[in-house]
């Protein structure tokens, strides 16, 4: 929202009260003065006639390449988790589970708003993965995994499948069902044997390695 938008229904304005409150008041955002209709962003600071309405919040984006054998979890009780490899002690939560055998990319953020839009199914946000099974994939078990297949009592989504090799595909998913992927092959008659996310929505893995991890910005994201 901007301003005007936000001072309209903090203190129930009209539009062109707005205006005057502005002209007015000293209105501050990031401790400059506000102009009119100037976006305020969540994470701005706001100050009206020196009194502090919401001080500025700071939020933190990394891509973070999770090894194989690490829990995905910040719980210091449970062996091998997160925070015995994150090269960095800020309070940053992982979005986008993979299980211990699997690996790639987690996007490690302190914002919430984040973490709903990615994680949520309702969300759409696509993830994908590089996938190599047991045994060489036949063309009904691809037209299946690009179909859905029933797990846990419901229907999985519709996913794009791509073939790499006679037992290596690439799929892009837009839901986050517990061990999807593992659960959908052993449907099938395969085991996985080795698990990749190499992109989440518009974030890629790109060059990192197992345990390395890259700054992102916030156009990188929204």
């Amino acid at each position: 929202m901007n301003i005007n938008e936000f001072l309209i229904k903090r203190y129930h304005l009209s539009q062109e009260e707005s205006i005057v409150f502005l002209q007015e008041h000293e209105v501050l955002i990031n401790e400059e003065k506000a102009s009119q209709r100037q976006k305020l962003d969540r994470r701005d600071g706001l100050v009206i006639d020196q009194e502090i309405i919401r001080e500025a919040k700071s939020y933190s984006y990394y891509a973070f390449y999770k090894p194989r054998g690490i829990e995905c979890t910040l719980n210091p009780n449970i062996t091998n988790n997160l925070l015995n490899i994150l090269p960095f002690k800020d309070h940053l939560y992982p979005i986008g589970r993979l299980d211990k055998e699997s690996e790639g990319l987690l996007i490690l953020t302190n914002d919430g708003r984040l973490y709903k839009d990615i994680a949520f199914a309702d969300r759409f946000k696509e993830k994908e993965y590089e996938v190599c099974v047991d045994r060489a994939l036949t063309e009904e078990a691809l037209h299946q995994l690009s179909q859905g297949i029933v797990i846990k009592g419901q229907l999985t989504r519709p996913a794009i499948v791509r073939v790499i090799d006679a037992t290596h595909f690439n799929i892009i998913l837009t839901q986050g069902i517990n061990r999807q992927i593992r659960r959908m092959c052993y449907k099938l008659g395969y085991e996985v044997t080795s698990l990749k996310r190499i992109r989440i929505a518009k974030i890629v893995l790109e060059t990192l390695k197992p345990g390395e991890c890259r700054m992102l910005k916030k156009e990188d994201i929204f």
